[in-house]
């Protein structure tokens, strides 16, 4: 896998998505740690940050994706793993003094695309500044990913409204 040109960062932050009852990672999840994988190999980011809790999982999305970007070649000492946060705005709330104690300055947030403007909202919300990196989704993908997308409206503009009340 190949990720589109662009600045790299000192850390990959991926954003978690759902685990299966079973334990397995959902395509979602798989996706973004792949394309974290891929930044890492091609010298784009120092270090993942994995970011997600348990939810009704048997292990956390933060697990899997630890999992997942081990087995495609990362060294568990790239890989830092939050595994509390169970909302997007939790994952950059715990996931900032993880990165801070290690001297994070910069961050690609990997997420999806229909997640992407809730992501970066919720970062801004927090006083953060980062970068979006997605993968690329092929038209199966952007089909099974279509309720998701159409979750995300409600969400965002829930976003907006809890950004307008600070």
């Amino acid at each position: 896998m190949t990720v589109p040109a662009g600045p790299g960062a000192d850390a990959a932050l991926v954003l978690g998505a759902a685990v299966r009852p079973d334990g397995t990672p959902s395509e979602a999840l798989r996706r973004r740690a792949l394309h974290a994988t891929a930044l890492y190999h091609e010298g784009r980011v120092g270090m993942i940050l994995a970011s997600g809790g348990p939810a009704d999982a048997p292990r956390s999305e933060a697990a899997a994706i630890a999992e997942i970007c081990r087995s495609e070649g990362v060294p568990a000492t790239a890989l830092v793993l939050e595994d509390l946060a169970a909302t997007t705005a939790g994952n950059f709330e715990r996931a900032r003094p993880l990165l801070a104690a290690r001297g994070v300055a910069s961050v690609l947030v990997v997420t999806d695309p229909y997640h992407a403007p809730r992501a970066r909202l919720a970062a801004r919300g927090l006083g953060l500044r980062v970068r979006i990196s997605c993968p690329r989704l092929s038209a199966r993908a952007w089909a099974r990913a279509v309720p998701a997308a159409l979750r995300e409206i409600p969400a965002l503009a829930l976003q907006l409204w809890r950004g307008l009340r600070r």
